[in-house]
């Protein structure tokens, strides 16, 4: 059952999520994958640099002798390897929102304790302790025996790993027909896509939910995403009611994965 455990948290929208956590078979076959791709990186880049060290090596020899030329060039590389072993995994989380190509395929991703997307600190944080993760097997241990199944990077970062839930093929809640319209304004206005499942849950779960609501709570809280969605759409502050906006946001998001 350990691939199944599922986490459960409250958004500061006061919206409760439920998440399935990615499990240590996606996560190692995901990490495989990484592996893969980054050991390949480095030994293209290691050829091509031998190459271009050789050449350099004798032009430089030929105008000034340079003693121990080839530690340097040696040290140069290693150090240039240790970056792109840290880079590739901070670079990818930070612009792929929590997911590298393994996590990709694999279709796991990471994210915050608080249920919203990982950032440069959290992937920075998780890459600088993912060697002490590697040593020992530490970091399977820990994702074994853990109920929040969490390395030692995702406890310093504050982060768990989840599968990446699709959106579900139909609402059970009313549609207001201006939103259908505002949607296919939406898809030409931004970038839909890269709304993550989980802020699309959080929508989802208000647009079920607000019918049981009062009428002062729903007002506050679909202010709250709707802001909190065009800021993250980067989209200017749109006049239609909130409630409209996200139904809206919903059916874009609806469209991009059912087709």
């Amino acid at each position: 059952m350990r691939f199944f455990n599922q986490f459960h948290l409250q958004t500061p929208e006061s919206v409760e999520l439920e998440f399935t956590l990615a499990g240590i078979g996606n996560r190692t076959l995901a990490l495989l994958i990484d592996y893969v791709v980054l050991l390949l990186s480095l030994f293209l880049f290691w050829v091509f640099y031998g190459i271009f060290a050789i050449q350099i090596s004798n032009i430089i020899e030929n105008f000034v002798p340079v003693d121990d030329l080839g530690m340097w060039l040696l040290a140069i590389a290693s150090l240039i390897s240790f970056f792109v072993y840290m880079g590739y995994f901070v670079i990818f989380e930070s612009l792929w929102h929590g997911q590298t190509p393994g996590k990709r395929v694999t279709k796991i991703r990471v994210i915050q304790d608080n249920g919203r997307r990982a950032g440069l600190g959290q992937a920075t944080m998780r890459s600088l302790l993912r060697p002490v993760d590697d040593i020992f097997f530490l970091g399977v241990f820990m994702i074994v025996l853990g109920k929040k199944e969490k390395r030692l990077g995702d406890w310093v970062a504050g982060t768990i790993v989840i599968q990446e839930d699709r959106a579900t093929a139909s609402a059970n809640f009313a549609i207001d027909p201006l939103s259908q319209k505002l949607a296919l304004e939406l898809d030409q206005l931004t970038e839909i896509a890269q709304l993550l499942p989980e802020e699309f849950a959080t929508i989802r779960e208000y647009l079920q939910r607000r019918s049981a609501m009062s009428k002062k709570a729903r007002i506050n809280l679909s202010q709250q995403l709707a802001d909190r969605l065009q800021a993250i759409l980067h989209l200017e502050e749109q006049t239609v009611n909130p409630d409209i906006f996200l139904e809206a946001v919903y059916l874009a998001y609806q469209n991009i994965h059912s087709s």
